[in-house]
């Protein structure tokens, strides 16, 4: 599945946030890779940051990152640069209230149009 995710930095983090997204810690990308993350990509536009997620299960993925201590340091750490993800209003459990809701799709739409 792909999740596309909405967040906002602090005032006047933008250049830290990408000079600490330079490398990250290998033990945060093992962690990501154990709860089903097979990438995240991340777009900045001023303050506000875009998440495009692949993974299994998102609410899994998110379940899983909540009790490793290595996501722990890094949600820790990566707190002074993000102020906050945008809450979509979706569903109750919270990983889903983060996801973006897909409006359009390119290639869905040429399919429907393909089948007529």
């Amino acid at each position: 599945m792909r999740v596309a995710l909405h967040s906002v930095l602090k005032e006047d983090q933008e250049s830290g946030y990408e000079q600490v997204h330079a490398t990250v810690p290998e033990d945060l990308l093992e962690a990501l890779r154990r709860a089903g993350i097979t990438n995240w990509r991340i777009w900045r536009s001023g303050r506000h940051l875009f998440h495009l997620v692949d993974c299994e299960d998102f609410a899994a993925a998110m379940a899983a990152l909540d009790k490793d201590p290595a996501n722990q340091r890094w949600q820790e750490f990566i707190g002074a640069y993000v102020d906050h993800f945008e809450d979509t209003g979706g569903s109750p459990a919270e990983a889903e209230r983060m996801a973006l809701g897909e409006v359009w799709e390119l290639s869905a739409q040429a399919e429907t149009a393909e089948r007529g």
